[in-house]
């Protein structure tokens, strides 16, 4: 009796994986990928049911690692939230760097694919934000009364803008274990909130040169 292959969820996972980066490409389709790997077609979609889902899993997932490692540091309970979303973005990013070869073939080129890819990632980030004390955010406590009182949603939004823009920022780095990438995001973190409440100038208009010399002004 011949032994059975079982194709897990991880397995699928690592031998996408493994395809994009032998190939340098996504898979034509799932009937030849699941050929090339000895398995099923109906196997795949017992896990997943397109190449859209698993690149939705990967990026996903990575957070949520990130968000767990980050939880394990010693001190996390005390740190600030500031701290504690610039620690787990640090890692994100780390995580994002170890597999970019992978990330960047599954993020593509296109925004409308983007956007549709990292549903998943979006709802991760709004549940890892929902943790955070906003209260204790310095910006939030010196900000006008009409932006203290800003929805949930409303900063969920503005932090996921945020961390868009950074992967955007990463996508495009070229700097040596892309080290401007963790400059950006300290720079970043809480711009969003002061141009909001348009106070301070001064980190508004720092922000712009930053940005200016980083995306417009690269060889």
């Amino acid at each position: 009796m011949e032994n059975e292959t079982i194709i897990t969820e991880e397995k699928i996972l690592e031998l996408y994986g493994d395809y994009i980066l032998h190939h340098g490409k996504k898979p034509d389709n799932v009937y030849l990928f699941a050929k090339e790997n000895g398995f099923e077609e109906k196997d795949f979609y017992v896990h997943f049911s397109s190449f859209e889902q698993i690149d939705k899993k990967i990026l996903s997932s990575l957070f949520l690692q990130s968000v767990e490692l980050s939880s394990t540091a010693d001190g996390f309970e005390n740190a600030s939230s500031k701290e504690k979303m610039l620690n787990t973005y640090f890692i994100f990013f780390e995580n994002l760097t170890m597999n970019r070869s992978l990330v960047l073939k599954v993020l593509g080129h296109n925004k409308i694919y983007f956007t549709k890819v990292s549903s998943e990632l979006r709802e991760a980030h709004q549940r890892f934000v929902k943790t955070l004390n906003f209260n204790e955010w310095e910006i939030i406590s010196k900000a006008k009364d009409n932006i203290k009182n800003i929805s949930e949603k409303a900063k969920e939004q503005l932090l996921w803008a945020h961390l868009v823009s950074a992967v955007e920022f990463w996508k495009k780095d070229t700097s040596p274990s892309f080290e401007k990438t963790d400059l950006y995001l300290e720079k970043t973190i809480d711009t969003g909130f002061d141009l909001i409440d348009n106070e301070p100038l001064r980190k508004v208009m720092d922000l712009g040169k930053f940005l200016f010399k980083e995306t417009f002004k690269k060889n």
